[in-house]
């Protein structure tokens, strides 16, 4: 069956419109009252409805806008103060699936458009879904996923690292990522319906290359050869139905989402936002307002060691424009995710289970089994080496003063943050890495230490959340021996990385010692990768015998310890004899498709608001009923460009580039903006261009 497809219109009665259900837009929009819907829709968190049979699933999609503030905001991945966001190329996305069984079990997979799923964000998210759902849904059933992009506003963490290059803790960014998420699982737990879920697995080739092949074939043989070239090439498709017709997507492979790279200052999802867009708007039709009839998300897997830029090492994309290498990566990925998803038979029944628990990683004891020289061994507090600052191939690393100290931040001085040395003890524990900055001994600690360890399995699929960027061998390493305390109960095991919270990355023992960016930046020292393998072994265990997994630590609450060091929007103005909403360039008369249509107006800051569900931009066509939407800000061909002219005054750039499918017909631009006065009172405003034609 062909991807491209729409639902019964009489399905479910609930649901009107184009394909027989509301547009997402009221999906997510649900409050309290959506709650009280879905549980009588659904009945309890543990009892199957009379449709379901005992034995099949219940599946959902839903989808939330978590786009963050798109201007004079530090970006969240290469660490530079000098890259802050101004304007959008593409909004950020959560996109989630549930599932649940007929004897009470369930789950729910998030996959997000950003860095990392910070660990405050996680905390926050199962808060609130608490407080919504009970019991329904837990730190232990759900997993929140990051595509890693590095082209999103940062400011989400609670830990300071992490804040440091984007000046503190971003309030509106991070209210929007949370309340997105909450959004989205609510979405796809309202949507919930009997249905089916299948997978399929392949390999794609020349979208990711080993970025640190001299850390890689420090590796034993067994492994180089497992990864020719260092390379893993293996994708995973998940297939999600409805009686019978597709209405989710799921696709794990492993390349960074860096093909845009640290001179970009537009919101973007990179390659990985790219394939998700191709899916739903290229191959499956759907359009705006109609969001959520088709979701499809491309997270990641063990990334850390796999760059989108295939030449020199991992330093450059195919081509010398970032644009286009974001869209073949991301196409690349798209194709062949759609091959797979139309191929997939393979149908995953059986219950669905899980298990969870917090592990505190600054000094887990290693028995012989893991180590690997039949010893026992301890990981270390959190510390970064010297090979941290320097920045991976495919980006540089954070701003040094010099060696083994960190530039002037405004952020430490308003914090009264005094950098405490490293001990000894830790010096010799973190061996051979040559210290920079400890952060697991700063008060509070820097980065996270107290970690979330994940296994959910659907059927005969397992999935393993792990809160950090695992090596492409060290992600595998910890797949094996998942599968190997599992045994015949799991037959399918994903590595999902970049899942509950961020601990930097795992690389293994051999690749550590050669101390590059990723074993620098691997935080608990050269057992890490080992103890993982330990915890998740016994968290395994634990899920194939059914016996409870409580944890004996759980990570500290620091959301009311946060600083912002950068001022807010104090005013708006526009120019003498202006008004907001005005155009300070039209766009010419008439386009051809291929061509670039642009128009400039006089507006207010976009952090007054962000247009959550929204957009700053339209392009508009006219119709014998008026004028209809064709793109926003959403869509690649569009580009939203904030500048500040000076002092209060600022313009926003809109721009299109035409398709070569265009409509011949008569086009305008539409901007919406809202505007701060000096009583700090925000109104919205709509500016439209002159008309132009394309033909």
């Amino acid at each position: 069956m062909p991807i491209r497809t729409t639902r019964p219109a009489d399905r479910h009665p609930r649901r009107a419109g184009r394909a027989g259900r509301p547009s997402q837009r009221r999906a997510v929009a649900l409050t309290a009252a959506a709650a009280t819907l879905g549980s009588l829709l659904l009945g309890s968190a543990t009892a199957a409805p009379a449709s379901a049979a005992a034995d099949g699933y219940r599946v959902g999609v839903g989808i939330a806008d978590i786009t963050g503030e798109a201007a004079e905001v530090g970006m969240m991945g290469y660490a530079r103060l000098d890259q802050e966001t101004s304007g959008i190329h593409s909004r950020q996305w959560a996109r989630a699936f549930a599932v649940a069984d007929g004897s009470g079990g369930r789950t729910v997979f998030v996959s997000t458009d950003l860095g990392m799923i910070m660990q405050g964000v996680q905390q926050d998210v199962i808060r609130r879904l608490g407080e919504r759902y009970g019991s329904r849904y837990t730190d232990s059933n759900v997993v929140l996923s990051a595509t890693h992009t590095h082209a999103a506003p940062g400011g989400h963490s609670h830990h300071l690292l992490y804040n440091l290059t984007i000046l503190g803790h971003k309030k509106k960014t991070y209210e929007a990522i949370v309340s997105g998420i909450v959004r989205a699982v609510a979405a796809a737990d309202a949507d919930l319906a009997p249905g089916k879920v299948k997978m399929a697995t392949g390999e794609l080739d020349g979208a990711n290359v080993n970025r640190s092949q001299e850390a890689f074939r420090r590796n034993p043989a067994e492994d180089r050869e497992r990864f020719p070239d260092g390379v893993d090439r293996s994708m995973t498709v998940l297939r999600f139905e409805q009686e019978g017709q597709p209405v989710g997507m799921v696709s794990w492979f492993a390349t960074h989402a860096t093909s845009m790279t640290p001179e970009n200052t537009l919101i973007s999802p990179d390659n990985k936002g790219y394939a998700q867009y191709h899916v739903e708007h290229d191959v499956n039709g759907v359009e705006w307002g109609e969001r959520g009839r088709f979701v499809a998300a491309f997270p990641q897997s063990n990334a850390g060691d796999m760059s989108p830029n295939l030449r020199e090492g991992g330093a450059k994309g195919p081509t010398d424009d970032e644009f286009e290498n974001t869209e073949i990566i991301g196409k690349l990925q798209a194709d062949k995710a759609v091959e797979l998803f139309n191929a997939a038979k393979e149908e995953l029944t059986g219950p669905i289970a899980h298990r969870q628990r917090y592990v505190d990683f600054s000094g887990v004891e290693v028995g012989p089994a893991y180590t690997g020289d039949g010893r026992t061994h301890s990981t270390c507090p959190a510390a970064l080496g010297q090979g941290f600052t320097a920045g991976a191939e495919d980006g540089p690393g954070p701003d040094i003063a010099e060696e083994g100290e960190l530039k002037p931040n405004p952020l430490l001085t308003v914090a009264g943050a005094v950098v405490a040395p490293t001990p000894a003890a830790v010096r010799e524990c973190q061996k051979p890495k040559p210290v920079f900055i400890t952060t697991g001994v700063q008060k509070p600690s820097w980065t996270p230490q107290i970690l979330p360890l994940q296994l959910v399995r659907i059927g005969q699929l397992t999935l393993t959340a792990a809160p950090a960027e695992f090596t492409v061998v060290a992600g595998h390493r910890v797949m094996d021996t998942v599968a190997e305390k599992l045994g015949p109960s799991s037959e399918h095991t994903v590595f999902a990385g970049y899942s509950n919270a961020y601990s930097g990355y795992v690389t293994t023992p051999e690749e550590y010692d050669a101390q590059h960016y990723e074993g620098a930046s691997t935080h608990f020292g050269r057992y890490t990768l080992p103890a993982y393998q330990q915890e998740f072994a016994k968290l395994a265990s634990s899920l194939r015998s059914g016996e409870p997994t409580p944890s004996a630590v759980r990570p500290p609450w620091l959301g009311n310890t946060q600083l912002d060091v950068k001022p807010g929007v104090v005013l708006d103005s526009p120019p003498l004899g202006k008004a907001f909403g005005d155009l300070a360039e039209q766009p010419a008369a008439g386009y051809a498709p291929g061509e670039r249509a642009e128009a400039v107006f006089y507006t207010g800051h976009p952090r007054n608001n962000l247009r959550g569900e929204g957009t700053f931009l339209e392009v508009q066509r006219q119709t014998a009923n008026g004028w209809r939407t064709v793109a926003t800000d959403n869509d690649w061909s569009t580009t939203y460009r904030w500048k500040r002219s000076y002092a209060a005054v600022s313009t926003a750039t809109t721009g299109w580039e035409i398709p070569a499918d265009a409509a011949p017909g008569t086009y305008r631009f539409v901007h919406r903006g809202d505007t701060r006065n000096l009583l700090g009172e925000i109104d919205g405003f709509t500016g439209v261009s002159r008309t132009f034609t394309v033909g």
